[in-house]
Parts: C-alpha cells; structure tokens; sequence
C-alpha cells in the first residue's frame, strides 16, 4: 500500500509493535531458505501463491491456517534459526518506524529440538538482548501458552516466564495466551496468569477475534488482562467496551489479520474508529505478517486510507501503542518526542 502523495510517512513514525508472533514474523523468504535447509516440504501456499487465501469464520478455515503456521513452525528447528528469527523481525521492525517491540513466543513449540523450554526461550532471551545493543529498537519478550495444551502446561510456562522476568530488553515482560480462543475453557488459566502476575509481568492474553464481547468478558473476569490480544469485538456490547476502556484495559489491534481471517470483510470494516471514539487505548499490530502478507506499517496506512485517520491521529495512535506498551521509561520518552518532531515536521 504506496504512501499518498505529499503525506508525512508512517514508516519515520515512531512507534511500538505489541503483537507479533514468533514463527509468524517469518520473512517469506526465510522460510523458504529454511525448508530447503532442512529439507521441509512446504504447501503450495506458502510456495508459488503467496499470501494465501485464509479464513476463520469455521473450523475448518481455522484447521488451514493452523496448518500452514504449523508447516512454517516445522522449517525452525535450531539455534541459529531462533535467533535470524528473532534479528530479522527486529531489523523489520527498525525499517518500519518501530523503537520497541514485544515478541511473544511458545518455547515449547521449538524445545524438542534444543534441549527443552528453558534452552529455546534462553536463546531468544540472547538474541533479543543482542538485537537490541546492535539495533535502534528494543525487543521485549512475552511467553504466551496454548489454549490447545492443558492448563497445566500453561503453569510450567508461567514460572519459567517468571524465571526471567524485568522490564529490559532481552527479559520477559508479559505472558499471553493464544490460538483459537474457541478452544479450551479461559477460567482453567487463571492459575497460570496468578503466577506471572506475581513476578510482576502484564497479562496479555488474546481474546474478542474470533468470538464476539461475551469472550471478552470472560477473559477480562478471569484473567484480569493489561492487554489484550485483539478485543475488536467488544465493540458488539457498549457494556463490554464500556469495561474495557474503564479498566484501561490496552487492545492489539490487528486489522490485516481481521480481515485475512474473515472476521470483518474489508479493512474499512475493522471498528478501529469505533474503538479510539470510545476513548480505547488501541496499539496497532501485524500479528502474523508471514500469513497475512503486511507488516507493522501497512496497519497504519490503513489507519490513514480506510478510516480517515489524520497525520494527528495517527501519532496519537503511536503514542498510544507506547502507552501500552512494556517499553522502558528512557525509550518511552525518546519516542514520545520523536513522534512530536514526526507531526511538527513539514509534509513534503
């Protein structure tokens, strides 16, 4: 999606980026060179036509897409992988305006391969600490369990979350809870979340995608979120969006991925008007850009061309994202000012 003409560019706007898988931060191309250096056979839809067309209005839209993300998972299996994983996104995000960013990772998605969950997220842990000497961006960890695996997977998780716990890049500052918000029961992870809660790190769990405010309330009764991973729909029930913006309760907003799996039909359509009238505090996302074929700044040119959002609004939507973020108060500051100087500067 081209910038318009004579319009200050997203991609010099600071901002943060709080939701964006690890396996789905893939470069397209990476993942190629990666199977082919395992010698992993990929579906066609992550070879020839690429990004595929995906839905998950059913299970069986859902089934296809956690299909192909478990094909690209399978093209990761050691260390150096993690790591050109977590270097690459972090240089994307750099390219893209981003100063701070949250990457949340399942370790035991890659522990069979390195020795088990301590060693995968340790290594992450490094390279995100060594991304972020190297590079003019923070990376911030959060470990986030399987709504597919039992709730006492989530507790050991928890505690090696809280194992390496801080506010620092290279440290751990959230623990989550994703995939298919569909599956599982949200109140049966409420142990895992007392945990990390004790050791000081946000909940972030996912929820309001793919089922509507009911969702979120539960999420929000059980769990007691900072953050949540999505939270569009709760624009269905004022009463629920009313709790959300009185809890101060951040949304991850995640248009491309909205409209790539079907929940609304066109990005015009995804409420993010609705939600920053409401008085939201709303951080944009790429979610998977892997799968859903755009980044960081295509959510921001979205913001720009199917919501009408000013230049202004656009930088109170990246101060927002540093709001929610768990950035550190020095790169908190430094952004703050930078995205003064991005609206002061004159438009080409």
């Amino acid at each position: 999606m081209p910038e318009p003409v004579g319009a200050r560019s997203v991609l010099a706007l600071p901002k943060a980026h709080l939701h964006l898988h690890f396996t789905g931060s893939l470069r397209i191309t990476t993942l190629r060179e990666l199977a082919a250096k395992h010698d992993v056979r990929l579906p066609e839809a992550l070879l020839a036509d690429w990004p595929p067309t995906l839905s998950a209005r059913d299970e069986r839209g859902w089934f296809r897409f956690q299909r192909l993300y478990d094909a690209a998972r399978a093209c990761v299996k050691d260390e150096s992988d993690l790591r050109r994983l977590v270097r690459e996104a972090a240089e994307d995000d750099v390219a893209e305006g981003s100063r701070w960013l949250e990457i949340q990772v399942d370790p035991t998605s890659y522990a069979a391969g390195l020795g088990g969950i301590t060693p995968a997220l340790e290594i992450v842990l490094d390279e995100a600490r060594a991304a972020s000497t190297d590079l003019p961006i923070g990376v911030g960890v959060i470990v986030a369990a399987s709504r597919l695996k039992h709730p006492m997977d989530a507790r050991a998780l928890a505690r090696l979350a809280a194992h390496h716990a801080g506010d620092q890049p290279g440290q751990v500052v959230g623990f989550g809870l994703s995939n298919d918000e569909r599956r599982g029961t949200t109140a049966d992870f409420a142990a895992a979340f007392a945990i990390a809660r004790r050791a000081g790190l946000a909940a972030v769990p996912h929820a309001g995608e793919l089922l509507g405010p009911a969702a979120v309330n539960e999420t929000v009764a059980a769990l007691q979120p900072d953050r949540l991973g999505h939270g569009v729909r709760s624009v269905e029930s004022r009463s629920v969006l009313n709790r959300v913006v009185d809890s101060g309760i951040a949304l991850e907003v995640c248009p491309g991925s909205n409209v790539a799996l079907g929940v609304y039909r066109t990005p015009a359509e995804v409420p993010l008007r609705t939600l920053v009238d409401a008085g939201a505090t709303v951080a944009l996302g790429a979610d998977d850009p892997l799968l859903f074929g755009n980044r960081l700044a295509d959510q921001y040119r979205s913001a720009r061309t199917d919501h009408g959002f000013t230049d202004r609004e656009l930088a109170a939507l990246a101060r927002s994202s540093m709001d929610a973020s768990f950035a550190p108060p020095d790169v908190r500051k430094a952004a703050y000012e930078d995205i003064d100087a991005w609206l002061a500067h004159p438009r080409e």
